[in-house]
């Protein structure tokens, strides 16, 4: 018998030479701490952040095309605040109102992958 306790970290992939961008995001606009990589995993590229328990990585791709579908979904405290902070930063919000019991925005990384930020009501 197994059992799965907790998603451990998310990949976001991002173009080459783009590590710089991602930490201006995820660092300066979204709070998480950068994380040191493994040596070995250094040579590839990208970047480790986190905030607390949940982690993400920015993976190199190259050719590199942005997930416009697939997406992780952040379950935050105080929707509106980070709603707030984020278009006060420049950072695009696109409200949704179709999960019943949640409110919810999507947004998206400098690279345009999809990130849902919800709050369960």
């Amino acid at each position: 018998m197994f059992v799965f306790k907790a998603i451990d970290h998310i990949l976001l992939a991002a173009p080459k030479g783009s590590e710089d961008r991602a930490r201006k995001f995820f660092i300066d606009i979204l709070g998480f701490e950068e994380m040191e990589k493994p040596e070995e995993l250094k040579k590839r590229g990208g970047a480790w952040f986190r905030n607390g328990n949940t982690q993400i990585h920015i993976g190199v791709e190259d050719p590199f095309s942005p997930a416009k579908k697939a997406h992780p979904a952040f379950e935050v405290e105080n929707i509106e605040a980070l709603k707030k902070h984020l278009i006060a930063k420049g950072v695009e919000v696109i409200e949704d109102h179709n999960l019943p019991g949640a409110n919810r925005f999507y947004t998206a990384d400098p690279f345009g992958n999809r990130i849902e930020i919800l709050e369960w009501i």
